[in-house]
């Protein structure tokens, strides 16, 4: 049985509450830009990931399932006996493994940026990255990731914020931050994703070269209830970049998917 750690989180909002689940080396800040709207609908519960930001080392090496036993360990800790969930990158991974697991604790599910039905060549390509910052590090092939998480024009305009992640990267635990990618570059959702019965919006960058428009139409075909939404002109750091117009989104499919009570008014 996987053992949960307790991760650090924060609450904040009102309204029915909503798990956001972030992505390889980041934290809970990743969904700063969106937190303005989603606080005004939903009870948000941001986390930090094992061995991420200001939540505990893990103790050896660790999987999906692990990540799993530590959102259930959140909620039960929240006392929230279902919710809404929506997570980035691994982070949407984790939600519908999660969704998997626990299908009644979920009410709806946000699969953000993610990827699933990988070609032969698209699974070399992540496991090249892998293995690249196996031997040479991670800060030096780090710098090569930028031009694939932001566009041109964000990189240009907003440097400090590029600056930020790749610190916040280079500062998170090199053997977590592979062991997350290992696990984002393992996990294949293809076989199950048909069995999660949950609601779900499917949405990634027009541009995220990993977890491309091509996989999240397989996604959402193999979703059983599901929204596909492809924002234009954006790669992989959507949250950074458009965290208002992701919010947006999500509020406006759980409106439309959920009871009428799922969502709170705005005053």
């Amino acid at each position: 049985m996987a053992e949960a750690i307790d991760c650090e989180y924060t609450i904040q909002g009102e309204g029915p509450p909503l798990f956001l689940i972030h992505g390889i080396g980041a934290a809970r800040n990743t969904w700063a830009k969106a937190l303005p709207v989603l606080t005004q609908h939903f009870t948000v519960v941001t986390y930090d990931l094992r061995g991420h930001g200001a939540s505990p080392m893990p103790h050896g090496e660790f999987g999906l399932d692990e990540l799993v036993a530590d959102l259930e360990r959140l909620r039960q800790r929240t006392g929230f006996e279902s919710a809404h969930f929506a997570g980035h990158s691994l982070g949407g991974m984790i939600g519908p493994a999660y969704a998997l697991k626990y299908p009644e604790r979920v009410r709806t599910l946000g699969l953000l940026s993610t990827a699933a039905f990988r070609t032969e060549d698209d699974k070399a390509k992540v496991w090249a990255v892998v293995k690249a910052m196996e031997q040479k590090g991670i800060p030096q092939v780090l710098e090569t990731l930028t031009a694939r998480w932001f566009t041109d024009g964000f990189i240009e305009d907003h440097p400090e914020v590029v600056e930020n992640r790749l610190k916040q990267v280079v500062g998170t635990d090199p053997e977590v931050f592979l062991n997350v990618f290992r696990i984002y570059a393992d996990t294949e959702m293809a076989p199950w994703l048909h069995q999660v019965a949950a609601p779900s919006l499917v949405l990634t960058g027009e541009f995220d070269g990993g977890c491309n428009p091509r996989l999240n139409r397989q996604i959402d075909q193999a979703l059983p209830e599901s929204e596909l939404v492809i924002l234009p002109d954006l790669k992989h750091s959507l949250l950074l970049e458009a965290g208002g117009r992701v919010a947006e989104h999500i509020v406006r499919f759980i409106a439309s998917a959920a009871q009428p009570e799922e969502v709170r008014a705005k005053a």
